[in-house]
């Protein structure tokens, strides 16, 4: 054989190897079918199931054979108020992928809260603002009247430390620790702005629900009240009372309707000062449309009655009405209308009736 011939066998031997037949490649798999397949979790529509699509058909991929298992709707957790849309309510409704109930775990530092605070509360831990004619009799008798206009100023807020719940931030079921603390100011507009007086709050209260409406809470508060140096100095008189009180409070609240809550709670002060007394007494309910609201807001109305043992169980009794604003968590924006009578929500003067008429902005987180 010539070397011209070997040369052209190898090169025939090489082309074979190189270009002959081989096996088909693997069939490609639709990346979107294989997720449904390993999610498992469909939403039941109301054409009992779930139609799949995927740009990749017609492109090499096969079309997919699945058939969505069929979920009980016992399976998921049904959200509770505030944060309900109103498209959401009632027994038809259908929860989508919502996690499932018994999905519990520990969180640091969650968003929103199990147990909210009272709207017409006047003492509650959050930001807000209200400007009010105040009337009160002038000597601490009742021979006369003084009217002054006044700014009452709340600067706080309250937050979760830790949860062992769902990881639902807008309805959260379990256990939450909260930590709540403030400052309320009262400003006198008719002095200047001088501040009459200031009482500080802080508080650790820990909350539960099992999502079925009712929510509790047990926990423990701090108050003292001051008396305005500028008070002082405008009127010549010191007459400052060491107001104190560290309770222990509990509470309960209701969703009676995903728009209508009510709530009552006690408190018992294991040490007082100041003539504070140990037991006082709150309730009150709230009405609002559920859920997030957008821009555009909801009306709301609430009312608070606080009732205290050192002023033989009388109290305040506050009404609020006007605008709200919800967000994605819960958190609430107030404007609104405000009335209260009756005992004076600043504890320097927590035996001087009041009659409080004005406007306010309120918001909660």
């Amino acid at each position: 054989m010539t070397v011209t011939r070997q040369l052209a066998l190898l090169a025939a031997l090489v082309a074979s190897a190189a270009f002959g037949p081989q096996d088909a490649p693997a069939q490609a798999v639709d990346p979107f079918v294989e997720a449904a397949r390993v999610a498992q979790r469909p939403t039941e529509s109301v054409y009992g199931g779930v139609q799949l699509t995927s740009a990749n058909v017609g492109a090499g991929y096969p079309v997919s054979d699945y058939q969505p298992e069929v979920y009980s709707g016992a399976e998921y957790g049904q959200p509770a108020a505030p944060c309900l849309s109103p498209e959401m309510v009632g027994p038809t409704a259908t929860w989508g992928y919502a996690a499932p109930a018994n999905s519990w775990g520990w969180q640091v530092l969650p968003d929103g809260l199990i147990y909210r605070s009272y709207q017409a509360g006047p003492r509650e831990s959050r930001l807000g603002l209200h400007t009010f004619q105040n009337s009160y009799p002038a000597n601490g008798a009742y021979a006369g009247q003084k009217s002054e206009w006044a700014w009452d100023a709340t600067l706080g807020g309250r937050k979760g430390v830790i949860r062992y719940g769902n990881f639902d931030d807008c309805n959260p079921v379990g256990w939450q620790l909260d930590f709540e603390g403030a400052t309320i100011v009262r400003l006198n507009l008719d002095e200047a702005r001088d501040v009459d007086a200031s009482d500080f709050r802080f508080g650790v209260p820990l909350t539960y629900t099992a999502g079925d409406g009712v929510a509790y809470k047990i926990g423990y508060y701090h108050l003292s009240s001051h008396l305005g140096d500028e008070l002082i100095a405008r009127t010549g008189s010191n007459t400052r009372i060491n107001y104190v009180r560290d309770a222990i409070i509990a509470g309960v609240s209701y969703q009676m309707f995903p728009s209508l809550r009510v709530y009552g709670e006690t408190a018992y002060a294991f040490f007082t000062a100041g003539g504070a007394e140990p037991w006082e007494f709150q309730f009150g309910a709230e009405l609002s449309r559920p859920g997030p609201t957008g821009f555009r807001g909801t009306p709301f109305i609430a009312t608070n009655a606080h009732l205290r043992e050192e002023v033989d169980f009388s109290g305040d009794w506050t009404l609020q009405t006007g605008w709200l604003w919800r967000g994605d968590t819960g958190s609430t924006l107030r404007l609104g209308l405000h009335y209260m009578n009756g005992k004076s929500n600043q504890y320097q003067f927590f035996d001087r009736n009041e009659e409080q008429i004005g406007f306010g902005l309120w918001c909660d987180f």
